[in-house]
């Protein structure tokens, strides 16, 4: 009996780990592109909540989609509707970094044309990833061009925030990808084109990343500063590069990076912080 319940148990904690709903948000000859969903518990009938969408890191040649799967599912038990995307890859689709931030805009645009469809307002729009998916989440932002020919173009592709994991935003000669994507930096690379509409960011980075130095994140910070847009910036002592990700046995840098990525949020309006 007890074994029964216990099966029972992990059945049910399984169930809840998957997504509510797994979406085609593009498809490119046989292959789709999808957005896994997971919705508040309850939304009231007409009701309109944020929405965030989240891009997984991997240097744009892998990555997984698990990998925001615990910031997801916290998330939107705190009243926020939250997407992960996938993108194209190098080892899955022999494609660029380029084509990957072509794959982001079209799912920032799937999610706006069809916010109402998921409970989302339209007009808080959250863009948020690590690594690699924390530059294509800022380029969806900052960088023009690189949009898929098939969109929709009328409809924005632009998120109303920015919560960047150790995000790669220099692309520039002794940034990350320069090797990659060559002069093309200068249309590509989120710290070449922050301007005066630049969303409000919160840039999240662990002070021993050995892909992204500290100085990168203080001049981005400045940047901003400078062009008096919104930018929160936290910097952790000890953080290796991937220091947010969930880890059971070690769970302090997750836990602070959720803590901080709700205050931001709360800054903004986007949600209600427990008392």
């Amino acid at each position: 009996m007890l074994k029964n319940i216990c099966l029972v148990i992990v059945f049910l904690l399984a169930l809840s780990a998957a997504a509510q709903e797994k979406i085609v948000y593009k498809q490119i000859d046989t292959l789709q592109l999808t957005l896994e969903v997971y919705q508040p518990e309850s939304i009231e009938e007409g009701e309109r909540v944020p929405g965030m969408i989240f891009f997984f890191g991997g240097g744009w040649n892998g990555g997984s989609t698990h990998q925001f799967l615990r910031q997801a599912e916290y998330l939107s038990q705190k009243g926020i509707v939250c997407f992960l995307a996938e993108y194209r890859v190098k080892n899955r689709n022999n494609t660029s970094p380029f084509e990957a931030l072509k794959d982001a805009k079209s799912a920032m645009r799937y999610l706006r044309a069809h916010a109402a469809d998921f409970n989302v307002d339209p007009d808080k729009i959250i863009a948020a990833g690590g690594s690699a998916g924390g530059h294509l989440a800022a380029a969806t932002a900052l960088c023009n061009g690189y949009n898929d020919k098939r969109d929709d173009l009328s409809v924005s592709c632009i998120p109303n925030a920015l919560v960047l994991f150790n995000a790669v935003v220099d692309n520039g000669p002794g940034g990350y990808g320069y090797e990659r994507v060559g002069e093309a930096y200068k249309s590509f690379s989120p710290l070449h084109n922050i301007d005066r509409a630049a969303p409000p960011t919160l840039l999240l980075l662990g002070n021993k990343d050995h892909l992204i130095p500290v100085a990168t994140y203080n001049y981005y910070k400045a940047v901003m500063d400078k062009l008096k847009r919104p930018c929160v910036l936290k910097i952790y002592e000890g953080g290796k590069h991937g220091f947010f990700n969930y880890n059971k046995k070690t769970p302090a840098f997750y836990n602070a990076t959720l803590a901080e990525t709700e205050q931001f949020l709360s800054s903004l309006g986007y949600l209600v912080l427990d008392e």
